[in-house]
């Protein structure tokens, strides 16, 4: 038998649980992974094998025993009805955050002037429309940003 499996080898979750069998032998299998969380080994290789959707307590104690935050962010955008709209965040490096979160700066910093100007007089005209849609996609980038760096502190700081 294979240690890997191949028909879950793109799910996220069973990625997760093969990257941090690396720091812990038991999550190598199925098997020790439902011990550790205390739950059952075919609810496990179910959810693995994407034929169910894991309930959010199931994320929360797949994302602890895997030192895996960023499946938290993912099981919403890709799982939760109430959460599709959320950004999808990357798992980069620190070097690569703090870049994008310098050019991020600079653009909030022009998005924050231009906000300033479109509400000053208390009226969003129709000419002014494109440019508040400007200003929430910069701060969609911010808020990707953050997340990114949340999650680099929760893996590589604690």
């Amino acid at each position: 038998m294979s240690k890997y499996a191949t028909k879950a080898s793109d799910n996220m979750f069973c990625k997760a649980r093969y990257e941090a069998a690396k720091f812990n032998d038991r999550l190598s299998s199925r098997e020790g992974a439902a011990e550790e969380m205390a739950l059952d080994r075919s609810r496990v290789a179910r959810i693995e094998l994407g034929s169910i959707v894991p309930y959010p307590e199931e994320v929360l104690l797949m994302a602890d025993c895997y030192h895996a935050p960023e499946l938290r962010p993912a099981y919403c955008r890709e799982m939760c009805p109430l959460g599709k709209d959320t950004p999808k965040v990357d798992n980069l490096d620190l070097d690569r955050i703090t870049v994008r979160a310098q050019a991020s700066f600079r653009r909030i910093t022009e998005a924050k002037e231009l906000l300033l100007d479109i509400t000053e007089d208390g009226v969003i005209t129709d000419d002014e429309r494109g440019d508040l849609d400007s200003i929430l996609k910069t701060l969609d980038e911010v808020n990707e940003i953050t997340q990114s760096l949340k999650i680099w502190v929760e893996k590589n700081m604690k």
